[in-house]
């Protein structure tokens, strides 16, 4: 019987110049990636990162010190080059694409904006569900097209990220549902809800969670989830379909990928936790997911910013096991 392509790959990195296991974390990013791509000599090709942007109603509750406008004149900020995900792309080789999929704005269409806007911004969540169960189902198949876009163009390697006023309440509800821990431990401060503030922002998350009991995954993030959100679950499905390597950020992309592996458990495989945020519902998640973050940098920001920083750090995990010389290529002396 042949070794599977796991042993190959683990054999490979076993003999490269370095005692066993010496380059950590990178040894089982290299791992992991040759087993994505069924290969002992894996590529990163046409790194893309796809940042959606979505509004949501509950911000009209006050769960943000932030105002909805920030939403759309942020995505102007992208599009002037002006944000952290705007250099950090530019700085890494990354092909960054902003997808308006439901803010409450509409953009001149001259602005280099791809525009699959759904609705204008979700519902207040304390009066309705975020979406209608069409609205949820447009956004994850629109998401899942761009993704199928992307690799005809060659893309294997693809980041997410996010804006959206009001979207780390979102992504605690549904943290909250689907590991049914209180919303207290799902709750952060975003973008500066502390003291007071952030104990009015877990009593709306708690009015909200208390009023629905959805029974399915595709109705719970229809309730409580985010055009952004819903539309980012599409694209991480189809990104596992297309088997690419999938580069999650911080909170709202790791809710949303929580959100699909609710779907289908095998995306788990695919992904790559870029980094560890500051907000404590995105340590819990990744606790949950026996996740190993490549960076840990104190981050809170979102936009993809983390999942673009951490990129070198994944290509070096490539570069080191196809370039490096095993000890047999260099003539050094392995150990007995």
């Amino acid at each position: 019987m042949t070794a599977s392509i796991k042993d190959q790959l683990q054999h490979k990195i076993d003999l490269k110049t370095k005692p066993t296991g010496a380059l950590g974390q990178l040894e089982r990013i290299a791992l992991q990636i040759g087993s994505i791509q069924n290969t002992l000599s894996p590529e990163l090709k046409n790194p893309a990162m796809l940042v959606f942007a979505g509004d949501h109603g509950l911000a009209d509750a006050g769960v943000s010190p932030y105002p909805k406008e920030v939403t759309w004149q942020m995505v102007m900020n992208f599009c002037a080059g002006g944000a952290a995900i705007n250099v950090f792309c530019k700085q890494n080789g990354i092909n960054l694409k902003v997808v308006d999929a439901g803010v409450d704005f509409y953009f001149p269409k001259d602005l280099p904006v791809v525009d699959r806007k759904v609705a204008m911004g979700t519902k207040n969540m304390l009066e309705e569900p975020a979406m209608t169960a069409d609205e949820c189902r447009d956004a994850m198949s629109l998401g899942a097209e761009l993704v199928k876009a992307e690799a005809a163009a060659g893309c294997n390697v693809i980041g997410f990220g996010e804006m959206g006023i009001g979207n780390t309440s979102a992504s605690s509800l549904l943290m909250h549902r689907f590991l049914n821990l209180p919303v207290e431990q799902c709750t952060g401060r975003g973008t500066g809800m502390v003291g007071d503030k952030l104990d009015y922002k877990i009593s709306v998350l708690k009015q909200v969670a208390e009023k629905y009991n959805p029974q399915t995954v595709e109705d719970t993030l229809a309730t409580f989830g985010g055009l952004e959100i819903a539309m980012m679950t599409g694209a991480i499905l189809e990104a596992k379909k297309q088997e690419m390597v999938i580069m999650v950020d911080g909170f709202i992309t790791t809710a949303a990928t929580l959100t699909a592996i609710q779907f289908d458990a095998s995306v788990r495989d695919n992904c790559i936790f870029c980094h560890a945020s500051e907000e404590q519902g995105h340590q819990l998640i990744l606790k949950h997911l026996e996740a190993e973050p490549v960076l840990s940098m104190g981050m809170r920001l979102g936009e993809g910013s983390g999942a673009a920083v951490a990129y070198p750090v994944i290509k070096s995990a490539v570069t080191f096991l196809n370039e490096m010389s095993s000890f047999e290529d260099a003539g050094v002396s392995n150990k007995e």
